[in-house]
């Protein structure tokens, strides 16, 4: 078997296995653990994930068709660089949704629940004091997300995950201006002290204005990579 991307059909592996690698791949992506232009190969996703290079295969070959990678040559894909445009439709689509997420979450949310945002912020903030932005970006997704799933709408959290796997390995961008002006972790202290006072629009706010600052800085860092073909 060879070690491109285009196979005749799946073979003895069990399907499970390759969904199982879809979604650790996927999920790799929305919390940064891949930075917009890193090339990626059957084998190194393989080595990733622990798992044979079909199923590794399976993954790569369902994110490209949605759009989360591109082909860059008969075995390697490569992270996509957002366009300007791309960041604004995605921040728009965010906010409306995220937004609206937020707003159902209050009804619903515990005191547990409380406790383990303050325990994720907690690690977030331990993470950006170390420096360490990438284990701060894989806590940042554990907190909104914990957030969006107290929605009760398990299909508006999967539109919202759709969102950041284009987003997410643009991430990194935010870095090293969010930790050094906390801006991230400003506006995660404003959630959680929505949520703990039942104010849903207060919630809401709080995490609109995490969307907003994170477009800014990421239009930012957009401008400076430049060789945009001049999109907008």
């Amino acid at each position: 078997m060879t070690d491109g991307f285009a196979t005749s059909g799946r073979g003895m592996q069990a399907p499970s296995l390759g969904d199982a690698a879809y979604v650790s791949l996927k999920d790799r992506l929305t919390r940064g653990a891949y930075r917009p232009g890193d090339k990626l190969t059957v084998r190194s996703v393989a080595d990733a994930l622990r798992v044979s290079s079909t199923p590794a295969r399976d993954a790569i070959n369902r994110l490209v068709a949605e759009g989360a990678l591109v082909y860059a040559g008969p075995k390697t894909v490569i992270l996509p660089i957002l366009s300007p445009s791309d960041l604004r439709e995605i921040t728009l689509i965010r906010i409306a949704i995220e937004g609206l997420a937020a707003e159902l979450a209050v009804s619903n949310c515990r005191d547990e629940d409380l406790e383990k945002l303050r325990k994720i912020q907690d690690k977030i903030n331990s993470a950006l004091d170390r420096k360490d932005y990438g284990e701060a970006l894989w806590h940042n997704k554990e907190f909104h997300f914990l957030v969006y799933r107290l929605s009760g709408l398990p299909h508006l959290v999967a539109l919202i995950e759709n969102q950041w796997l284009r987003v997410g390995p643009s991430f990194y961008d935010l870095y090293p201006e969010f930790a050094e002006e906390r801006r991230g972790v400003r506006n995660h202290e404003m959630a959680m002290e929505a949520l703990a006072e039942r104010d849903v629009g207060g919630l809401k706010a709080a995490f609109e204005n995490d969307i907003r600052e994170g477009y800014r800085r990421l239009r930012r860092a957009l401008d400076v990579r430049g060789g945009l073909n001049g999109k907008t």
